[in-house]
């Protein structure tokens, strides 16, 4: 497993910084919510006034007078993106880097197939994304004791699993498209990010286009459908699960063909 440590310590910074990012950024939003508790009842009928752009976010669903109903938003919207974020430079030129920074010739003369490269590789990702996982989740539900209130754990277990997934799917995706470059490209992970993100939005606001929702890993990640019903949709999680392995069985066909360049 050498090349799963290498991948490791040459993503310390790099998951360091975002997990760091991420959590800080959730404790804060938590350790506001008493401050703001008593004035969310005229907010709720704000937010529920405005059309479109509360069915966007599911703020027409929420009641953010309750910590689970302001979690989902506040805290959801920066775990989603910031996740995602992650997860797609993480993946996105894992494969490919060896022929940007010139290092192929060297890798690729050792005694190691290149089905072990890409495993290890995947293994590194995987890794690095549920370890960040694991951390800010305890530090979501170690922040939301320290304020007194009510851990509403069932829910937040479940929001932070299919974010998970959100992010175990969006980096098969990009590894499948890391195996492709030439040279890494973060531009590319950022974009598929954020367009997943706005293809929810958009199937939120008009049902006419509500498949998108079995496109996009975010469909699964409403916290006003995992509030109300208490669990994941199985059907749009089976589909992105599926996306996400057919990205990863690409890299292996094309990796273990592809003409690397040193």
């Amino acid at each position: 497993m050498t090349l799963v440590k290498h991948e490791l310590k040459q993503g310390k910074a790099s998951f360091l910084i975002w997990t760091a990012s991420i959590g800080f950024l959730l404790a804060i939003c938590i350790f506001l919510f008493p401050e703001m508790k008593g004035q969310m009842d005229g907010i709720n009928d704000i937010f529920a006034s405005m059309g479109s752009f509360s069915e966007a976010f599911g703020m027409d669903r929420l009641n953010f007078g309750t910590l689970i109903g302001f979690y989902a938003v506040e805290c959801g919207n920066i775990l989603g993106l910031g996740g995602a974020f992650y997860a797609a430079i993480c993946a996105v030129g894992i494969l490919s880097k060896e022929e940007k920074e010139r290092t192929a010739e060297f890798l690729l003369t050792h005694p190691v197939s290149r089905i072990r490269i890409i495993t290890e590789k995947l293994i590194a990702v995987l890794i690095q994304i549920t370890a960040m996982n694991i951390i800010i989740y305890a530090l979501s539900v170690a922040s939301i004791a320290s304020i007194g209130e009510e851990i509403p754990l069932k829910e937040i277990t479940l929001m932070h699993i299919a974010y998970f997934l959100l992010q175990i799917e969006l980096a098969g995706i990009c590894f499948g498209i890391s195996a492709f470059l030439c040279k890494g490209s973060i531009g590319i992970g950022l974009g598929i990010a954020v367009m997943m993100y706005f293809l929810n939005l958009i199937a939120n606001i008009a049902e006419v286009a509500d498949f998108l929702k079995y496109i996009t890993p975010f469909g699964y990640c409403e916290g006003a459908d995992i509030i109300s019903s208490g669990s994941l949709d199985g059907a749009m999680v089976t589909v992105g699960m599926m996306l996400c392995i057919v990205g990863i069985t690409a890299a292996y066909l094309k990796y273990t063909v592809k003409d690397i360049h040193s």
